[in-house]
């Protein structure tokens, strides 16, 4: 079976082959040559040359030279997007021969700095995506950053609540958060001890967001933990050149509103610069009980001299979200029950079931940003930035039949009692984040930069409220307390060279030294002070061709080491510790664009070795934690295209084709009856969570008018509870249709003095067939009197959503 469906898979890949390579046959029939320079006719080199409304993009060389191919005889505008400069744009009645672009120095354009050592453009050899300003707020409805994502290249999103509201997740390639890198303004933003990234702790940072650059695979050195699957890079909001006031407010299915207020003085005396946004959102949720109460603000200033720029960034958010983790048993979902919450029930003295009201996770975050950048001459930038990030908060539970001695109560008795416990984190991560950039304004650019991190955490428990407390006993105390401290520094050398006008080749070597100090366990149980130290050295390197008309091909390979995370730490002991992950990482590429057709094709293979995963093993200290597997992988193929039908309408498209597999997975299960633990081995089996089929595809109409509206379909192919391939332990595959539409009634600059700048009106259905289908879940079985018992948990998404939107606009850009 494994030999037919390599099979298919190489009939594919001829089979596109066929489809692509004619393309490079296609006649362009104009040039139009072209050369980038500053107010002192210095060439700009790297800047990004685009014809509007097409696939046709370029960058220039390092004497700032371009070339770019039009087949179209009609006119055109050119876009110049350069680092530190303000864009140029000038249309022409036919494709100008010769063009000379002189573009613009802007000191308050240079916030794009901070975030460019961890972005790649087009001529690294790496897969990666941007979304910009327009494609995030046609997709922001208040739902978390998720969901604007969902129809990118190679995503799967889901959602706790259902419905995008609360706790949400993203996989990229079916890695999940932990192995996501996040970035904010090139600040890291996944948690040091769990390595996740957490949306519901920054609600509404969507309307904050600039664009977002996703990369796929192990891609650019990157602050924080390693990337093994992705990463995720946002921009917040660059500056806008005149003084504004927006307003949106958003509202729909199972009581989900949103409401969003921003204000900004535009540039003062070409100098300074504040913004400030307030949100506040709310959903019951799809999911029984899965509401969220959330809200955040963001603020920013700035001064921009000529020379040096200085820009402090806050933003905060606080949730208060009803847990629905615990997912939805499946019994319920065979009955017909899709949203029924296991969550905080008990049981009162008669039997009947009840659900405690504040089974809920509290929980607020602060973050700190303080980015500095210099101009140092024509060839030196420099940049770097000093951050903090601040979290407190704990989640709330009943729990029914417990043990009063386990909560440091003195009882002597042999009594169970029903209580409600709280365990809290508090925690501090800060550190500096810097970078060197140079361009000989030739053929060579680099960047030098690293940082350096500290985590803080404390973690401890305690309990609110408990039945049949002994007498003399009182409640207040830590049941537990559990600090970690964390240092993570690292340095890197990226290098970028140009080889005549079409080859360029890349190199990048990140060298990463962590430190993590924590309470851990030995092989008796006894906990004790522990420390775990690593060294990784991750290299990439790379090599990108324009072989032909509006055509590149490129190759690369990585290396990405990764350490454990926190509970693989903490529920061991050094004996079964288990060891860090290494991926090697292989992307091959090209690149097509012309008026009409844009189209991508990357082959990627991953191949990792000691790879964690859960087998359901018991180590040495009686804890359920992840393992080391010798040999998995994920190979694959990713597709997208995007087609100018018209000037009204275009279609696009993406699809992943994979296999990920583990060699050799050896399941344990615990027998009751015998009371140890059974063992079964399977070969080659799918990595969970990790599907084969993976797609979305996009019909947009814009009339020119103010008018746009899509139609959205998302196929996502079976997913496996565990890493056994069992069809009884399956997320069933699925496709979601959805509708995006606006109305732009007022456009910016229709009106003379006009003091509303921008009327828009918005509506999102989404799931229009009503599919019942779930995204994430996860299971557990044991072994009793002989027989099986397995017991599966899912997360069902909601049906039928609808979310309004209006949004008022005041004042200029």
């Amino acid at each position: 079976m494994q030999a037919a469906k390599e099979n298919e898979m190489n009939k594919l890949i001829l089979g596109l082959a066929a489809v692509i390579l004619p393309l490079s046959a296609l006649a362009q029939t104009n040039e139009i040559r072209g050369r980038v320079t500053d107010s002192l006719a210095n060439p700009v080199p790297y800047a990004v040359v685009v014809i509007e409304g097409t696939y046709i993009s370029t960058q220039t060389d390092g004497d700032g030279a371009f070339l770019l191919h039009s087949k179209s005889d009609s006119g055109c505008c050119l876009i110049v997007h350069a680092l530190g400069y303000t864009d140029f744009r000038k249309c022409y009645d036919s494709p100008p021969p010769n063009v000379n672009v002189i573009v613009k120095q802007s000191p308050y354009m240079k916030d794009e700095v901070v975030v460019s050592a961890t972005r790649v453009d087009n001529n690294s050899g790496v897969a990666f995506t941007n979304v910009s300003k327009e494609q995030i707020s046609q997709e922001n409805f208040g739902q978390d950053l998720p969901y604007v994502l969902n129809n990118q290249t190679s995503v799967v999103t889901t959602s706790d609540a259902g419905n995008g509201f609360g706790y949400t997740g993203v996989r990229i390639r079916g890695s999940d958060a932990t192995r996501i890198n996040v970035t904010i303004n090139g600040i890291p933003v996944n948690d040091a001890e769990s390595q996740g990234a957490f949306w519901v702790d920054m609600p509404d940072i969507v309307s904050s967001t600039e664009n977002i650059q996703i990369q796929r695979g192990i891609g650019t050195s990157t602050n924080g933990a390693g990337a093994f699957g992705g990463s995720l890079n946002l921009q917040t909001e660059l500056n806008r050149r005149n003084a504004y006031s927006d307003l949106t407010l958003s509202g729909g299915s199972f009581n989900s509103w949103r409401a969003t207020a921003k204000a900004g003085t535009g540039i003062i005396n070409k100098r300074w610069s504040f913004d400030l946004r307030l949100s506040q959102l709310g959903s019951d949720g799809f999911i029984d009980r899965g509401r969220s109460d959330l809200r955040s603000w963001y603020l920013s200033g700035g001064y921009y001299g000529d020379k040096l720029s200085v820009k402090a960034i806050t933003f905060s958010g606080r949730e208060r979200t009803y847990q629905c983790w615990n997912g939805v048993p499946d019994d319920s979902i065979m009955a017909g029950n899709y949203t029924y919450n296991p969550a905080g029930i008990y049981y009162d003295s008669a039997g009947t079931e009840l659900f405690y009201k504040d089974q809920v996770d509290a929980y607020g975050q602060d973050y700190y940003q303080l980015h500095f950048i210099l101009q140092g001459n024509e060839k030196w930038m420099f940049n770097w930035s000093l951050f903090a990030t601040r979290g407190k908060g704990y989640y709330e539970e009943y729990k029914e039949d417990q043990s009063l001695s386990d909560y440091n109560i003195n009882d002597n008795s042999s009594n169970v009692n029903d209580l409600i416990r709280r365990r809290w984190l508090d925690n501090w991560y800060y550190g500096i984040v810097y970078a060197a950039h140079y361009n000989s304004g030739k053929n060579i650019s680099m960047t030098i930069g690293g940082a350096s991190t500290i985590f803080d955490g404390k973690h401890f428990g305690e309990v609110i409220w408990a039945t049949g407390l002994p007498a003399g006993e009182t409640l207040g105390g830590h049941y537990y307390d559990d600090d970690a401290q964390k240092t993570d520094h690292n340095i890197f050398v990226k290098v970028n060279y140009a080889i005549g006008e079409k080859i360029h080749v890349f190199g990048d070597v990140q060298a990463r030294m962590i430190n993590y100090s924590f309470t851990g366990l030995d092989s008796t149980g006894a906990q004790l002070p522990q420390d775990a130290d690593f060294l990784f050295v991750n290299p990439k390197a790379g090599i990108i061709a324009h072989v032909a008309k509006n055509q590149t091909v490129y190759l690369s390979f990585g290396v990405g080491n990764k350490e454990p995370n926190r509970d693989d730490f903490t529920n061991s002991s050094p004996a079964s510790r288990p060891l860090h992950e290494t991926l090697y990482d292989v992307e091959a590429g090209w690149k097509f664009g012309s008026n009409k057709l844009g189209m991508e094709v990357n082959l990627y293979y991953m191949l990792y070795k000691n790879q964690l995963v859960l087998t359901g093993k018991v180590n040495d200290v009686g804890a359920y934690t992840r393992e080391n597997v010798a040999e998995s992988y994920r190979r694959g193929i990713e597709i997208t295209v995007g087609y100018n039908i018209s000037k009204q309408f275009n279609i696009s498209g993406n699809a992943t084709l994979s296999q990920n597999k583990i060699g050799e997975f050896h399941e344990f299960m615990d027998d009751y009856d015998i009371f140890i633990q059974q063992e079964n081995v399977f070969l080659n089996t799918d990595i969970a969570f990790s599907p084969s089929v993976i797609s979305a595809g996009v019909f947009t109409w814009n009339n020119g008018k103010g008018i746009n509206a899509s139609v959205i379909g998302k196929f996502v192919g079976k997913q496996f509870l565990d890493n056994t391939s069992s069809y009884t332990r399956q997320i069933d595959p699925y496709f979601t249709l959805g509708l995006n539409a606006s109305w732009t009634a007022i456009r910016p600059g229709t009106k003379e003095n006009q003091k509303l700048s921008e009327l828009r009106f918005g509506v999102q259905v989404s799931n229009l067939l009503n599919t019942m289908y779930s995204s994430n879940g996860y299971t557990y079985g044991y072994i009793y009197t002989g027989m099986q018992s397995r017991y599966n948990y899912y997360y069902p998404q909601a049906g039928i959503t609808v979310m309004g939107m209006v949004s008022m606009k005041f004042g200029g850009e």
